[in-house]
């Protein structure tokens, strides 16, 4: 009994101090085929029947333009010299994502963004827009109303306002044209892109396809490329991919990389940070600057003129804080835990974190973004 019980403990205590195991992943969320991906779609145009929150013309002369080119297309022809003074008129941009097959007829969402000056688009419509590719082609059109999610109104000098007021979206709001071809039914085998490049995750990935359709139907190219062998027909392709994108793999644990957001004090560790001891000293150093106003009056039958003089006053102090040892750290929690020993603030950890990596204490990739 008392030897059942010492091996649950040997078992609970390696369950603690071992290293995690991988983890398990499938192949379809490390990875992407090759080509088969979103395009980015781009097109300028109109919204009309706005409440006089539309682009003032003198300020956004291209509105003016634009309205006039349109009226041509529909035959109606302005008089050389005409001011137009438009208020429910504004130009905007209209950008969609293609999804990959998307075919002819399918309808894709699309957001509207104002270009000009206008206060708000509430209430407005597209008119019918086409949207181009990176090639020039077009391979949608989109027009409908919009959705503003945001909300405002102003009068006598006051204004209240709910988020965004200059863009919107409008749901299934494009129609597609053109379709783009994938290399999915092309060649006799497709490539397969790692989200990360990692040797042991490429070679998961191809273990994995070859015990399940076979030995060399993958092979591993480098560290991102895995090329896999494709059957004939592509309705045995389709059946083939959603079969090998379910299969579970393991996960090697990620490099030690520490990123710091130096614009909002953010730091983000993976659980391989690793810390080495080191000693730690950080004080806060303040500089304070006071300018007080003087003003000096000359006598009444001195003949001089009043002067205004600053007295500036500077002083320095800085923080007497203790050099600190910081203890070995062999997993993330004891990393977490040394760190906020210090006491420090995030903005100050920006500073500690990079001058620990320097003395050669932090083990892991430094990456300010």
């Amino acid at each position: 009994m008392r030897a059942g019980i010492a091996l649950a403990l040997l078992a609970a205590s390696a369950a603690l101090w071992w290293p995690a195991p991988a983890q398990a992943a499938r192949i379809k969320e490390v990875a992407a085929i090759q080509g088969v991906r979103n395009n980015a779609l781009t097109g300028y145009g109109l919204v009309v029947g706005l409440d006089g929150t539309g682009d003032q013309t003198t300020s956004a002369p291209f509105t003016t333009q634009s309205l006039q080119a349109m009226l041509q297309q529909l035959g109606i022809t302005v008089p050389t010299g005409t001011s137009m003074q438009l208020k429910n008129v504004a130009a905007v941009l209209v950008t969609a994502q293609l999804p990959p097959f998307a075919q002819p007829g399918q309808t894709i969402d699309v957001t509207v963004s104002s270009l000009g000056n206008a206060k708000s688009l509430r209430g407005g419509t597209l008119i019918a827009t086409p949207l181009r590719g990176a090639d020039g082609q077009i391979y949608a059109m989109a027009q409908g109303n919009l959705v503003i999610a945001g909300a405002g109104a102003s009068a006598g000098g006051s204004k209240v306002q709910i988020n965004q007021l200059s863009a919107g979206r409008i749901p299934e709001g494009a129609t597609v044209e053109r379709s783009v071809p994938t290399p999915l039914a092309q060649g006799d085998s497709l490539q397969l892109d790692l989200n990360s490049s990692d040797f042991a995750t490429a070679r998961e990935v191809v273990r994995a396809i070859n015990a399940k359709m076979g030995p060399g139907t993958a092979q591993a190219v480098d560290g991102r490329v895995v090329k896999v062998r494709m059957p004939a027909s592509p309705d045995e392709r389709v059946a083939f991919m959603a079969d090998i994108e379910n299969l579970p793999i393991e996960r090697a644990v990620p490099s030690a990389r520490v990123v710091i957001n130096a614009r909002t004090g953010s730091i983000v560790m993976n659980q391989a940070v690793t810390l080495s001891a080191c000693a730690v000293a950080h004080g806060n150093l303040s500089v304070t600057i006071n300018s007080t106003p003087q003003v000096s009056q000359p006598n009444a039958l001195a003949g001089g003129t009043t002067q205004v003089t600053e007295k500036v006053d500077i002083s320095i102090k800085q923080d007497a804080n203790a050099m600190m040892t910081l203890p070995a750290g062999t997993q993330l929690a004891d990393v977490v835990k040394a760190l906020n020993s210090l006491g420090a603030t995030p903005q100050d950890l920006l500073a500690i974190l990079q001058a620990i990596k320097s003395a050669g204490a932090l083990n892991a990739e430094l990456e300010v973004i």
